[in-house]
């Protein structure tokens, strides 16, 4: 079964973002459990919580659909020791916050050396980083994100994925996101049948499907290989349709969140409505 949906607005309560997915046709959903730009969050109170659970009851949607995201601010892999204290405490918080909520998935950014420390350096502090969360939670995984390799981002590589992974002790409570688009922008291409069917089996060797907790569907006005983090509505970048129909397509892409970061919310209906199409389009097949 695939569940897709997109990462919606929590304005208003994190039970509006429940409501919000539910709107869109949505059988999954991202959002943030806080700003995504601030650094602190008051506590989560009873009220948040339960009204958050019992919306995802109501429109019936499970952990196993849902994706939050953490702050954009955190960089678990900073050169710098007390900046990197304060993103370990801040990751921390994330993870609790969604154990709070009943939550078994918190996706990230991994992080960036800041030309500060080389790359090894940083993706072992990476790995570092999701071990002392870890140690200090329960119950949630850690999911992390490809991205496009803008500035001294890392993870833009398959390696740097399978770097960290190796260096988590708890291989139960690690987990991958692959964004669509930047893995594009990283320069693996996704364009045709052939380069999906490449990629995926590098994916494959190099981390493997096991790994697999979710999924960014996103098209890209950045270059092919060109390191730049812009997406796009599907099918109006220079990834184009192929891909995204290759996904809901794929058994192997099964029961994990596919979710919609495109730029144009006014139709993430429509677009969640063409990827449901697609899957249908392979039951009548």
């Amino acid at each position: 079964m695939k569940f897709i949906g997109a990462h919606v607005s929590a304005a208003g309560g994190l039970d509006q973002a429940v409501i919000r997915a539910h709107e869109l046709e949505a059988t999954a959903f991202a959002l943030f459990t806080k700003n995504q730009r601030q650094w602190r969050a008051s506590p989560l109170t009873d009220e948040v919580i339960s009204d958050f659970r019992q919306a995802c009851e109501k429109y019936n949607y499970t952990p196993q659909q849902i994706l939050p995201h953490d702050s954009y601010l955190i960089n678990l892999g900073h050169p710098v020791e007390d900046a990197l204290k304060k993103s370990r405490d801040a990751f921390i918080d994330e993870l609790e916050r969604c154990s709070q909520l009943g939550l078994t998935l918190l996706n990230f950014h991994p992080g960036s050396h800041l030309l500060q420390i080389d790359e090894d350096l940083c993706l072992a502090r990476i790995a570092e980083s999701i071990n002392i969360a870890l140690d200090k939670t329960e119950g949630v995984t850690a999911v992390i994100e490809n991205t496009a390799g803008q500035g001294s981002n890392l993870g833009f590589k398959f390696e740097h994925l399978a770097a960290i992974i190796d260096g988590v002790e708890d291989k139960s409570r690690v987990g991958v996101c692959i964004d669509t688009c930047h893995a594009f922008a990283a320069g693996y291409d996704i364009r045709t049948e052939e380069t999906c069917e490449k990629t995926f089996a590098s994916f494959q060797r190099i981390v493997g499907f096991n790994y697999l907790r979710g999924m960014h569907l996103n098209d890209a006005k950045s270059e092919f290989a060109s390191r730049v983090d812009r997406h796009h509505s599907l099918g109006e970048g220079n990834i184009g349709k192929t891909v995204f129909s290759y996904i809901m397509r794929d058994s192997r892409f099964d029961n994990i969140p596919l979710i919609l970061e495109t730029v144009n919310p006014d139709i993430w209906k429509d677009e969640i409505a063409w990827l449901k199409s697609q899957q249908k389009q392979l039951a009548t097949a």
